[in-house]
């Protein structure tokens, strides 16, 4: 039997959710900052993207505070950062509404880094593993907290392909930054 050919290029779709935000009084939500562990948390995450090789070429983010700023500090452990989209529709955003946003990303576009919120992020990541390596589905369907990065793969022409069950999730890992 011969092995089925790959309908695509080898995509990845790295889902960060933003790091842990600070409550501070008479804020409103989509104003909250970074807490201090969430500055120390998010430049982690930016040297674990490095690191796995898992640097985007566009990101997608909140445009929420605390999301910008996951965005700043992470994107700040790179040489040159990918551009990036602050996008409003991904505060607050569900599921299909992050998926349609995400179908919208340019063809040219292998690695997209997506920032954002739970439930909406977690949601996001499980309708769209069809599988995963090891306990990967477990863990997120477990907790998917602050910080946290999945990565998702498939093999697709674009992503307006993208839909529920045909990516296998390959990683999970939820960086930490050390307290000084």
């Amino acid at each position: 039997m011969t092995p089925r050919a790959a309908a695509g290029p080898l995509r990845r779709l790295v889902v960060l959710r933003h790091a842990k935000s600070a409550w501070p009084a008479d804020v409103p939500d989509h104003e909250r900052p970074l807490a201090a562990r969430g500055r120390r948390d998010a430049p982690a995450a930016g040297r674990a993207l490095a690191g796995a090789d898992w640097l985007p070429d566009l990101a997608l983010c909140s445009t929420a505070v605390r999301a910008r700023q996951t965005w700043e500090l992470a994107a700040e452990q790179w040489g040159t950062p990918p551009p990036v989209r602050f996008d409003r529709r991904l505060y607050g955003a569900d599921a299909p509404e992050l998926l349609a946003a995400v179908r919208e990303v340019p063809e040219r576009v292998r690695t997209l880094l997506l920032i954002g919120h739970n439930p909406g992020l977690e949601d996001l990541v499980l309708d769209l593993a069809g599988d995963g390596l090891d306990d990967t589905l477990d863990q997120v369907r477990t907790k998917f907290p602050t910080s946290a990065v999945a990565v998702l793969a498939w093999h697709g022409g674009s992503w307006q392909e993208l839909a529920p069950s045909v990516a296998l999730l390959t990683d999970v890992t939820v960086p930490r930054g050390k307290k000084r």
